[in-house]
């Protein structure tokens, strides 16, 4: 017991402790109805935000609440294993800041992957709950299956899971086609539908922002 508690009290599983501590303080609010599952969620992915950033690291389709806790959780485990298995042999002293900076974002970066296979498997069951976090579809691909309904609405299924009818409200311009793959970007809670771009555009601007990103970031470099 003694060492599992100085585990958890070492750099940095301490960090991943009380991070993972507010998500339980945060579901415990949840449970009780003081805090929604939508706390988190962002009604369009257009700007840098938590959620817009959890899509793009894979987590489309999961409340970011329910993204984070099980990236924390995983984060946890592997840096505990670390501190057991490895730095708690080594005489650190002044290396255990630097050291430990490292391992708090390779075990992120381990965690990352297994959450993402973790949180696919879990989108079938949230999606029959999906009532409570209309946001947590944001990111996924949907195929038109029908023509205009009435208005710009139009009726469509998520890719990966065809049992799930989004409604999309096209703007002028933009018309989607039977068959078509667009990706949802923003919901219109007024009208229960969602503003979705072709898959390809989608795509395409990730990949333009990714590199405007990385560029900056250069740019940010060479003037230091």
């Amino acid at each position: 017991m003694e060492v599992l508690i100085q585990t958890a009290l070492s750099f940095p599983v301490v960090i991943f402790m009380v991070l993972l501590g507010l998500m339980v303080i945060y579901w415990l609010l949840v449970a009780i109805g003081l805090a929604p599952i939508e706390f988190l969620e962002h009604d369009s992915l257009r700007d840098d935000h938590l959620a817009s950033a959890m899509v793009s690291l894979g987590f489309a389709g999961v409340p970011v609440s329910v993204a984070l806790t099980v990236l924390l959780g995983l984060g946890t485990l592997v840096a505990a294993a670390v501190e057991l298995l490895v730095l708690r042999f080594l005489p650190l002293g002044m290396l255990r800041l630097p050291l430990g900076l490292v391992v708090l974002w390779g075990s992120l970066a381990l965690a990352a992957p297994l959450s993402v296979s973790l949180c696919y498997k879990l989108q079938p069951s949230l999606h029959r709950h999906r009532s409570a976090c209309q946001c947590s579809l944001l990111g996924q691909t949907v195929i038109v299956r029908a023509t205009e309904q009435e208005g710009n609405l139009y009726h469509a299924t998520l890719e990966e899971d065809p049992d799930v009818d989004v409604v999309l409200h096209a703007k002028r311009g933009a018309v989607p086609g039977p068959g078509e793959r667009w990706v949802l970007v923003k919901y219109l809670a007024d009208e229960e539908a969602y503003r979705a771009v072709p898959k390809a555009k989608f795509m395409d601007a990730r990949t333009r922002l990714r590199k405007l990103r990385m560029l900056q970031r250069h740019k940010g470099h060479t003037a230091h």
